[in-house]
């Protein structure tokens, strides 16, 4: 027989009602010869009483939490009731009662104030996700993929899949590589997105693509980060970036709208690489809260600071109500800055005292006047050249506002950011790499072949409260524009035929103007639901170091395995 209800659904109206209900034991306890039992399954909570003259009762006594149990019952009125749960004004009074299956103890508490260590509940995972909390995550993360799936159905584009067993076109973050059983000493590569595939489905005529794929890049892991991840990919065909754009924003408004009931205002802010950079720091800014990066170079040019001596730039910013900072706190700020590359951290205070800090001997009423602040509030400067005295106050920004609890989680702040640098080049190995990747069609072909350092791409990226949660461009449509691009990364004729020589042919044939974008399914899922670690909204994740502590991978092989596939390890 099925089971009448979840364990949510029953309440007062339901009394004296016969049910039949299934589900996992979350407690079971021994009250003065009633047994009650608390029996969970993925919708919540119901209490049930087997009586000390039950015909189960021996069966009942020894129920443990994890056994998964059905129950046949009558509706009661609780005595004791419980007005934190929906079934706490209820409990059923059991007519039978089976064990479909025991549980040892389990070696972590099944509920959300569980204390195990990560370590364990990744160890332990099914267990991990039996908790309540967990089961939210994923089944969010269910409503806002089919959410977002809905919208491009709606707007006409094909679901379409791609290889993931491919070639290896390194160009970023390290490949992972699958050995060939076939073909001795040659390697297939996993992809890091399904860039090139989705490009030629353009080129095949399709004109609208998307899929819910998964990318895999072997780089250092992070809170945001995972070497197995899920892109929501989409490309399409005879479109400019506005109408990526919109539908990103239609995108947005409707998952906000249907999964948390949050009004999304489209369109979205637009911000260029350079006002972002320079305003906040960083290329993912967060808008929920200010504290602009201004320079101060100017207002230093004239006063002796032996720290800012030789300096190219002195940048800084104001923190409003910032003087309460102790000096260990300060301390631990100018740990930050030197971590993210800045020289050193300076700061200013100003009480009902008069001003403090660390410049105070080199200062006069006169130099401290020209900052304007205002009183409890400190500035922070940090000198140097440009790049590395914005990452560094980036990074102090970002620490503050956690300190002073700035950032309203309840407030959703969507940013494009436009205008990107199509290269950046790299002083060792005295090349220039692509910003993004080298299908990126620049504003201004004409610019990249006689002047790369400004050529400018047609790049954009959507940025949600300081994250990056998807990029794209419009890709290079046109062959001698991409044979440019590829000269310009310092790739020979060789390098481009053994790496891309299949996309290079297929431009050939009559390719349209074409562009996309990927979103970062798990970093959306992250935001809204609330947690810093995405390892909290993918099902089987893996550690910050890369291993899978429930299937205990990566693991060693056997020889006959790596015989077949023409490998040896080495010692």
């Amino acid at each position: 027989m099925k089971y009448t209800h979840h364990n949510n659904e029953l309440n007062f109206k339901h009394v004296g009602e016969h049910v039949y209900l299934k589900g996992w034991v979350q407690k079971s306890r021994n009250l003065g010869g009633l047994v009650f039992i608390d029996l969970r399954d993925r919708f919540g909570i119901t209490q049930i009483v087997v009586k000390p003259d039950h015909k189960d009762y021996e069966k009942a006594l020894k129920i443990r939490s994890e056994f998964v149990i059905e129950v046949k019952g009558v509706v009661l009125e609780r005595e004791s009731k419980n007005l934190n749960i929906p079934t706490g004004e209820i409990e059923i009074e059991v007519t039978d009662l089976i064990i479909l299956s025991a549980a040892e103890t389990p070696p972590m508490t099944v509920s959300n104030d569980s204390d195990a260590l990560e370590e364990t509940r990744l160890k332990y995972r099914y267990l991990d996700l039996r908790r309540p909390v967990m089961q939210n995550y994923l089944i969010q993360r269910h409503k806002i993929t089919q959410a977002i799936r809905s919208v491009l159905v709606d707007e006409g584009f094909y679901e379409l899949e791609t290889p993931i067993l491919g070639k290896s076109t390194p160009e970023g973050a390290r490949d992972y590589l699958v050995p060939s059983r076939l073909y001795a000493g040659h390697f297939y590569a996993l992809p890091q997105s399904p860039q090139i595939y989705k490009q030629l489905f353009m080129v095949a005529g399709f004109e609208k693509y998307f899929q819910i794929a998964k990318c895999f890049r072997d780089e250092d892991l992070r809170a945001d980060r995972q070497p197995e991840f899920t892109q929501v990919d989409i490309e399409a065909s005879f479109i400019d970036e506005s109408d990526i754009q919109s539908l990103i924003e239609k995108i947005m408004v409707h998952t906000f709208k249907k999964v948390l009931d949050v009004e999304v205002k489209a369109p979205f802010r637009k911000m260029s690489y350079k006002e972002a950079m320079e305003t906040y720091g960083t290329d993912k800014p967060d808008l929920r809260y200010e504290l602009h990066i201004s320079d101060y170079t100017d207002t230093f040019k004239d006063i002796d600071i032996p720290l800012f001596n030789g300096k190219t730039y002195v940048k800084g910013l104001v923190l409003p109500n910032g003087a309460s900072l102790s000096r260990k706190q300060i301390d631990q700020l100018s740990h930050l800055v030197k971590k993210n590359h800045g020289d050193a951290l300076a700061f200013i205070k100003l009480t009902s005292e008069g001003y403090s800090g660390s410049l105070n001997k080199f200062m006069n009423d006169e130099h401290y006047a020209s900052f304007n602040l205002n009183e409890q509030d400190i500035l922070f400067l940090v000198p140097g050249d440009n790049d590395n005295a914005l990452n560094a106050l980036g990074a102090l920004r970002v620490e503050l506002a956690d300190m002073f609890n700035l950032a309203d989680p309840n407030n959703y702040q969507f940013v494009w950011i436009t205008e990107w640098p199509l290269l950046e080049y790299d002083e060792e190995e005295k090349r220039y790499y692509a910003k993004h990747h080298p299908f990126t069609q620049p504003n201004d072909p004409k610019v990249l072949a006689e002047n790369p350092k400004e050529a400018y791409a047609k790049a954009y990226d959507i940025v949600l409260n300081g994250y990056e949660i998807g990029g794209g461009s419009i890709r290079i449509h046109n062959q001698e524009v991409q044979k440019l691009m590829f000269k310009t990364l310092g790739l020979t004729d060789e390098d481009v035929k053994h790496r891309f020589g299949f996309f290079v042919d297929a431009l050939k044939y009559g390719t349209p103007p074409h562009g996309g974008l990927a979103l970062g399914l798990d970093r959306i899922v992250m935001l809204m639901t609330h947690t810093s670690n995405i390892k909290d909204v993918i099902a089987f994740p893996k550690t910050q170091s890369a291993k899978d502590q429930m299937m205990q991978a990566p693991s060693d092989v056997d020889e006959i395995q790596l015989k077949e596939l023409h490998l040896k390890v080495g010692e």
